[in-house]
């Protein structure tokens, strides 16, 4: 190749960075976890921005809905991979309803791909206010905001 081609495909390559995303870089939902947000809001912002898909994968019977990322999404929370996000808030149509006795108040978070212990020593060290619970030992653990 010539090197006017190499010079004219380096410009191209260089002027066209800035309309493909840079996949190197998470979407990271520590901010949101200082729980002052709505779930709706929070749920909402993930659906617009096509994070998550806009319809659960499911519905627990306590109404809380749990959404899958969108295949190719990169969310981390915490430094931790996010396997789901979690939310629900009381008569709001965002949300399906479950079997059972919905929750009294709202609550949203997101599934992590780690241990709790780890989880937990980084949600403390982040100063946020989210309670941690283990969901599957050593793989999965769920952090959660309620009010």
């Amino acid at each position: 190749m010539a090197p006017r081609s190499l010079t004219a495909a380096a410009a191209l390559l260089a002027s066209s960075v800035g309309f493909y995303p840079t996949a190197s870089h998470a979407y990271t939902l520590d901010a949101q976890f200082d729980c002052q947000s709505r779930p709706h809001d929070f749920i909402g912002q993930l659906i617009d921005d096509k994070y998550i898909e806009p319809n659960p994968m499911r519905v627990d019977t306590n109404s809380v809905n749990a959404f899958k990322p969108v295949h190719g999404s990169d969310m981390t929370a915490f430094g931790f991979r996010v396997y789901a996000v979690l939310g629900y808030e009381p008569d709001d149509g965002m949300f399906k309803k479950g079997r059972g006795e919905a929750l009294a108040g709202p609550l949203y978070g997101a599934v992590l791909s780690g241990p709790s212990e780890s989880v937990q020593a980084r949600v403390l060290a982040a100063g946020s206010t989210a309670k941690v619970h283990m969901v599957i030992p050593f793989l999965l653990t769920a952090v959660i905001c309620t009010r």
